[in-house]
């Protein structure tokens, strides 16, 4: 169920900067990428002043919301996800001159597709995100089993603490990358990416 946050308590927390944050960002954003293709800045270089909290919602469904309304524009989250940030446990949007703590229900990221590639002669898995970003599974890289409210999900790390969630679709394609064993009345989920070999408890 969509919670829209749209309490009264939300409300009085709101900085009345909150908007002005935002398409702040948001221009900087745009200014980068007309000089160069998306990537993902140096943000581990960047020591940003704290800024406050903005009214910006990562759902645990990868729905982002603003000011209770529901962003529909996958450009702009692209945007925004490029420059997302996790420290001390908690996830900003960071830029050169400003960090501002946002709220990520579970992880910020959403992986939809799952592919084998080949790499110096050895067959690794690659991740894609909704954001496009592509990691390639790997010791830095783990895809791993967590509990989230009561299920249990597969992840797989992406950059700087923050992992992806991956969709239910693509883990159907991991698990046709993989095989299935039976050990002790638990099903296990064998993969290989390079030389990682891992086991996932589904």
């Amino acid at each position: 169920m969509v919670e829209q946050n749209n309490s009264d308590d939300a409300v009085k927390k709101e900085s009345p900067g909150d908007h002005k944050n935002f398409m702040g960002i948001a221009q900087y954003l745009k200014d980068i990428q007309q000089s160069q293709k998306r990537s993902v800045p140096p943000l581990d270089q960047w020591h940003p002043q704290h800024c406050g909290k903005m009214d910006l919602r990562i759902q645990a469904n990868g729905e982002w919301w603003h000011e209770g309304q529901l962003i529909k524009r996958a450009a702009l989250i692209e945007l925004f996800s490029s420059v997302l940030w996790k420290e001390d446990g908690k996830f900003y949007l960071k830029t050169p001159v400003e960090q501002i703590e946002i709220e990520v229900e579970d992880e910020p990221f959403l992986v939809n597709q799952i592919d084998q590639v080949e790499i110096d002669g050895k067959t690794y898995l690659q991740c894609t995100t909704a954001t496009q970003d592509v990691v390639i599974v790997d010791a830095e890289h783990p895809i791993f089993m967590r509990d989230y409210q009561g299920e249990r999900r597969p992840y797989v790390h992406i950059r700087f603490g923050m992992n992806a969630l991956i969709q239910r679709q693509a883990f159907y394609h991991l698990v046709n990358y993989g095989e299935l064993r039976e050990e002790n009345g638990h099903t296990i989920l064998v993969l290989q990416s390079g030389d990682l070999h891992l086991q996932l408890g589904t």
